[in-house]
């Protein structure tokens, strides 16, 4: 096939011979099929900001390092280069996530190279040597189910450990291969320990498979596990490959109003010296 644009210049480079085909266009990016010597790997192509359908950038974003402060002033600012620094941030977040979970044992592909917005990194492929399915399209019984929900929860408390909550966790960005689960899409992946959402995001990406899997067995749907496994965490317990029950104890203590209003209020004040800083600059 003809060669998109954003590849042309790995092509340049020698980074890539062919194009083959594409694979998939979602939300966020376009993947192509490509050809690197002897190997087949995928190249995702990131899609501007202004193509892009996924929402709430601004919660995810929170906790990202840059790389000095005229970055982040500008990135306040919203000006084109403010603008371009959030791009190639969301587009670092993925390599960087890539790289992280993988020294950590997490299933997930093999990142080579991110240049010109464009990620190369392994095909993940089922057991016949093709490109592997979602879970989506995957026919489950209800054992199947089990087995990978719990490879899965296992996936998430090895991620968090290595302090990386996915964010949009669901069976769309879930492929199985000939050995399980393999996780994908991570641009949006936030550090649990610099993002004030991270124990909801870890949360809502634990029920979002609960509500997957509990169709194939039914018994999932009453579990907690992932205020379970985030309660672990907060209290510095949590460990890889520890036995999780999907149970919490309920908490009957009686809720700090006081303290919640001064979060607010602290909140209030930090915004006004924000919007006052800006004024000044």
């Amino acid at each position: 096939m003809k060669t998109p644009k954003r590849i042309q210049p790995l092509v340049e480079e020698g980074l890539v011979d062919t194009v083959i085909r594409q694979l998939m266009s979602g939300k966020e990016a376009a993947v192509y099929v490509v050809r690197c010597g002897d190997d087949i790997r995928c190249a995702k192509v990131y899609k501007d900001a202004n193509q892009r359908s996924f929402r709430q950038a601004v919660a995810y974003q929170e906790g990202r390092k840059v790389k000095n402060s005229r970055q982040a002033r500008a990135m306040e600012k919203g000006s084109r280069y403010g603008r371009k620094m959030q791009e190639e941030v969301w587009q670092n977040a993925e390599v960087d996530a890539l790289y992280r979970l993988g020294a950590a044992g997490v299933r997930v592909p093999q990142a080579y190279i991110c240049f010109e917005g464009v990620l190369l990194m392994e095909l993940v492929t089922d057991a016949d040597g093709n490109a592997a399915p979602r879970l989506n399209d995957v026919e489950l019984t209800e054992a199947l189910a089990l087995d990978y929900h719990a490879q899965l929860l296992h996936q998430v408390v090895l991620m968090l450990c290595a302090g990386v909550i996915h964010g949009d966790l669901s069976e769309y960005n879930i492929l199985i291969d000939g050995a399980g689960p393999v996780i994908i899409d991570l641009p949006q992946a936030v550090d649990a320990a610099g993002n004030t959402s991270a124990g909801a995001m870890l949360e809502r990406d634990v029920a979002n498979l609960t509500t997957f899997f509990s169709t194939f067995a039914p018994q999932l749907a009453a579990t907690q596990y992932g205020k379970e496994i985030w309660a672990l965490y907060q209290a510095g317990l949590l460990q890889p490959g520890m036995p999780l029950t999907g149970r919490v104890a309920a908490n009957k203590r009686p809720a700090d109003v006081g303290a919640v209003l001064r979060e607010i209020e602290l909140a209030r004040r930090e915004e006004e010296a924000r919007l006052s800083y800006l004024q000044q600059a």
